[in-house]
């Protein structure tokens, strides 16, 4: 008779809680001399155990989230066993959809699982059916189990009891309660009383800093230690918004009486909550002024993901953009993975571009006619729509909440823009009266679509968005770069420097990048004239221009170059608003 073939297996076991982890013989150990104790009754049908421990200690079966079990599962898809041994069915997890791709996953490598307390048999029907019954009820103790503890909290926290955790400043817990640190308190007595003095934040950190106050220093039995590092921002605000200094206790919106003794008088935090909250106002506000972003909270991606406004900074200059809320907050990889539409574009461009598209349209003589129900009063819906256009110009010089207030949502998909007006809002400001029996509207919001287009730049995609009969506007970075260039070579020509070196130590910079720039002073005539007519293709941009140089000599190679098509081209088929252009004399 032949053998029969060896199966692989591999022992698995967990615990939820780590507390007798530390005993000689633990729950792990029990499980795993149960389950080897198996493996061995099935000898005979060829079960060897791997040499390799699956331990997780201290983690709950409600997530796949396990060093030990990514580990297992990463074996399996390496073909390195044939059968999971657990406990109980439990062990491996305690969620229906956790198991159903677990399941999936068994499946897929040709793999089973065998639970030692619970024998049934997964190929038949009634076995499938007894281990969802068996996950069923583990699942809904699971969630027995959370729900008693959520009571409790709830319960302790209404009879004032602190629920545990980190002490914060200026308390210990020598015995799961609340002790006023004598040391401690006194620091913090000094951070809210210099608060309501300083009336700052920023100025509060720096006045700690300079009297070497540091945040706690913790000591944990692992012999880990943290603390002792300078305030930041985030927890000071923690500090002085924490209710548990007032003798209180916090569970989730609602306050108690806790039995601790405060360290801040009562009335003293009620009147540090209102300074934090006019700080915080003062400080988005200043924020707003410094880096205004007018389409701020109603800027969306199609996959509803909000476009955030941030800020970079490069040497004195800052750059503001919007981009995919997911770019900046932390997520996970699979989140960020999912997130169809990474998005970014610069703030200031964008804003530009929403209020002049609105401004036309209110200028649109026909876009109002069909939009609004003028009646006989089309001279007057006419005018206030044209004033309203006027007003909206001002919007990028004056951050007011014009624009929020008239638009309810802006969506960006690859290439379309679509903004949604506010309909209730632009027939008040219109001053559109109605009739009093007039129909319902289909859609309480007018929207606006346009269409842009992609352009590839380099090693750079991006979305422009430029209407048909927009005025086009010069670059002045780059004008400023050719006639500095020009301004170079007429010193350098007319010996006014002698050398690069020279005149570098007269500008205040590096030799080499004159070396470099010099030559836009010798810029083919049409390129020059389409930059100060702003008439140039979207590609070529100040860092087009500059990845560019130095520039070779001849017009033709510049031309496609910096434009991608040669002179005959040039002519054969102008840009917009771009003529042609007499030839000029070429540097020798």
């Amino acid at each position: 008779m032949a053998d029969p073939r060896v199966v692989r297996c591999a022992i698995y076991t967990r615990t939820s809680s780590d507390e007798n982890l530390g005993q000689d013989y633990n729950s792990l150990a029990a499980q795993r001399d149960a389950c080897a104790a198996f493996i061995l009754s099935q000898k005979s049908e060829g079960w060897v155990r791997t040499t390799n421990i699956y331990e997780d200690g201290g983690y709950s079966g409600g997530s796949l989230d396990r060093p030990a079990l990514r580990q297992l599962l990463a074996d399996m898809a390496a073909g390195q066993l044939d059968i999971i041994v657990v406990y109980k069915i439990d062990r491996l997890t305690r969620s229906l959809r956790d198991f159903a791709r677990l399941s999936e996953l068994l499946d897929r490598q040709g793999a089973s699982f065998v639970a030692v307390t619970q024998q049934f048999n997964t190929a038949s029907s009634m076995g499938r059916l007894t281990l969802n019954i068996l996950l069923t009820f583990a699942q809904f103790e699971r969630e027995v189990t959370g729900d008693r503890i959520r009571d409790k909290m709830a319960a302790s926290a209404r009879q004032g009891i602190w629920m545990g955790g980190r002490p914060a400043l200026g308390y210990d817990a020598p015995q799961k309660k609340l002790v006023v640190n004598p040391g401690e308190a006194e620091i913090v007595r000094h951070i809210f009383q210099r608060f309501v003095e300083l009336q700052s934040m920023g100025e509060l950190r720096k006045d700690l800093e300079r009297c070497g106050i540091v945040s706690k220093h913790r000591v944990f039995r692992e012999g880990v230690e943290t603390g002792g590092n300078k305030f930041s921002w985030h927890p000071l605000r923690t500090i002085l918004t924490n209710p548990v200094y007032a003798g209180m206790i916090r569970h989730k919106e609602q306050l108690y009486p806790g039995r601790h003794e405060a360290i801040i008088d009562p009335a003293q935090f009620a009147k540090v909550q209102d300074l934090v909250q006019k700080v915080a106002d003062r400080e988005k506000e200043k924020r707003e002024r410094a880096y205004p972003s007018l389409l701020r909270g109603i800027i969306f991606d199609t996959d509803g993901g909000r476009l955030c406004p941030v800020h970079t900074n490069r040497r004195t200059r800052k750059y503001q953009y919007y981009v995919t809320g997911s770019l900046i907050t932390r997520v996970t990889r699979r989140k960020l993975t999912n997130h169809k539409h990474k998005m970014r574009f610069s703030a200031p461009e964008l804003d530009k571009f929403v209020v002049n598209l609105l401004a036309r349209h209110f200028r649109d003589r026909d876009w109002v006619t069909s939009n609004v129900p003028t009646a006989s009063r089309l001279h007057v819906t006419l005018r206030n729509a044209a004033a309203l256009a006027d007003e909206l110009h001002g919007q990028l010089r004056r951050n007011t909440n014009l624009i929020r207030d008239m638009v309810r949502r802006i969506e960006l998909d690859k290439i379309t823009i679509r903004i949604s007006i506010d309909r209730t809002w632009l027939y008040e400001r219109l001053d559109v009266r109605l009739p009093r029996k007039a129909p319902p509207f289909a859609a309480s919001a007018i929207e606006v679509v346009f269409n842009g287009h992609k352009l590839r730049t380099g090693n750079e995609v991006r979305v422009v968005f430029e209407p048909k009969d927009a005025l086009p506007e010069p670059d002045h970075r780059m004008v400023r770069e050719i006639l500095r260039a020009i301004r170079w070579f007429n010193e350098l020509a007319t010996g006014r420097y002698a050398t690069i070196m020279e005149l570098a130590e007269a500008e205040n910079c590096c030799p080499a990048l004159i070396s470099n720039r010099v030559r836009l002073a010798f810029l083919a005539p049409d390129i020059v004239e389409a930059i100060l007519t702003g008439t140039q293709p979207s590609s070529l941009t100040i860092s087009s221009l500059r990845r560019a140089c130095p520039l070779p000599l001849p017009w033709e190679q510049q031309r496609n170059q910096l434009l991608g098509r040669s002179r005959a081209t040039n002519e054969g088929h102008q840009g917009v608003g771009q003529p042609p252009l007499a030839p000029a004399t070429q540097p020798q």
